[in-house]
């Protein structure tokens, strides 16, 4: 499998959060299909003594069509999303978006009109700096 071109800076920016990787890639196979979700982490939530699984698959919105890259993101995304269901339930899919697609792209209307139809959990990140900029839950 390929990785993205900002795998390591979005792996690197988990980590930096206090994740612990745990799945490079997540690997589930359900209803006859393999899939591989890009990465899979868990942080220890103290307070809850209980461990918070989540899936992240990483897109870098760098092709000359935003909507191409959008359209692509989504189906991707919710077809992980179905899997999580079915074989690791316990785990939440994230889309991981560099800050740069999401300031340019997401804010436009139709972007915001799918997000708010599927309500897809977003984490933008930095690729300069490799850090977490916000979860968008």
């Amino acid at each position: 499998m390929a990785k993205d071109l900002f795998h390591d800076a979005v792996r690197n920016a988990l980590i930096k959060d206090g994740w612990q990787i745990t799945e490079d890639p997540l690997f589930l196979k359900i209803g006859g299909v393999e899939l591989y979700i890009d990465l899979g982490a868990e942080k220890l939530i103290a307070a809850e003594r209980n461990n918070e699984k989540i899936a992240v698959e990483i897109k870098s919105f760098i092709n000359p069509s935003s909507l191409t890259d959008f359209h692509l993101a989504m189906g991707q995304f919710l077809n992980y999303r179905v899997a999580l269901k079915v074989g690791d339930p316990e785990r939440k899919l994230f889309l991981a978006v560099p800050d740069t697609a999401y300031r340019a792209f997401f804010q436009k209307e139709f972007a915001r009109m799918v997000i708010a139809e599927y309500q897809p959990e977003i984490l933008v990140y930095d690729i300069e700096n490799e850090v977490i900029v916000t979860w968008k839950i």
